[in-house]
């Protein structure tokens, strides 16, 4: 079977190395950046212990165009190819408008929803020519308000937008576009420390399920929204 690649932002921990891990699982090639160059090679050092050269990773940042193109031309050198976008690298700050800095807004909307557009940018003529797929992460906040989320919602309301409408754009080239919308997932986001008291919440090998299974569906059906909770309370 003809070799898949994929190119996973924010890939070095939580959602992203789980999806990573799951596809590799399934003989996926993976490309994963994230801005701390130290974490992600340790992530493509343990994804490559799992399937030895299956997994590239790179230091660039989602809010630089140029960054990202360069990440892809690795890929590209190493690999030929992409055949899948998943835009998973997002950041979250929280407070009332009233406490709410400019820096952490700009912050919130440079990564969460330019840095999905720049993602898709750079990587559209590999993913038109190979019929590819993009999954972008966004959250159930992308749908739900809720107090001191402003910045939060704005950029997930945002990235629900876009990914529906590059959806309409692109499926007359056969490429599909997928946005997962994810209730409590047991990852580091916002500080938060994974521990045994998680058990209840998404796990990040769950979303990796949740992406191989879209990957496998068959070609004419096209689940372009999707909502996931945890199916217990805490």
């Amino acid at each position: 079977m003809e070799t898949k690649v994929a190119f996973i932002t924010g890939g070095s921990k939580g959602i992203g190395l789980g999806i990573a891990e799951e596809l590799i699982k399934n003989n996926i090639k993976v490309a994963i950046t994230g801005r701390d160059a130290v974490n992600i090679k340790e992530a493509e050092l343990h994804l490559n212990t799992i399937v030895p050269d299956s997994a590239l990773g790179l230091s660039a940042d989602v809010r630089n165009y140029n960054s990202m193109s360069r990440a892809l031309e690795e890929t590209l050198t190493k690999w030929g190819k992409v055949d899948y976008l998943i835009a998973n690298a997002g950041v979250g700050h929280f407070g009332s408008i009233e406490d709410l800095t400019s820096e952490q807004w700009n912050d919130t909307i440079d990564i969460n929803l330019t840095g999905v557009f720049n993602s898709v940018k750079i990587c559209l003529e590999q993913i038109k020519a190979n019929k590819g797929y993009i999954i972008t992460i966004s959250s159930l906040a992308g749908t739900n308000f809720f107090e001191k989320g402003s910045a939060y919602n704005a950029s997930k309301f945002g990235l629900v937008g876009f990914s529906q409408a590059i959806m309409l754009d692109l499926r007359k080239y056969g490429v599909k576009v997928t946005t997962i919308m994810p209730g409590s997932v047991s990852t580091h986001f916002n500080d938060h420390v994974p521990s045994d008291s998680d058990s209840w919440k998404i796990q990040p090998e769950d979303i990796g399920q949740m992406v191989m299974d879209l990957l496998k569906m068959n070609p004419r059906t096209l689940p372009s929204k999707i909502e996931v909770r945890p199916s217990q309370t805490k």
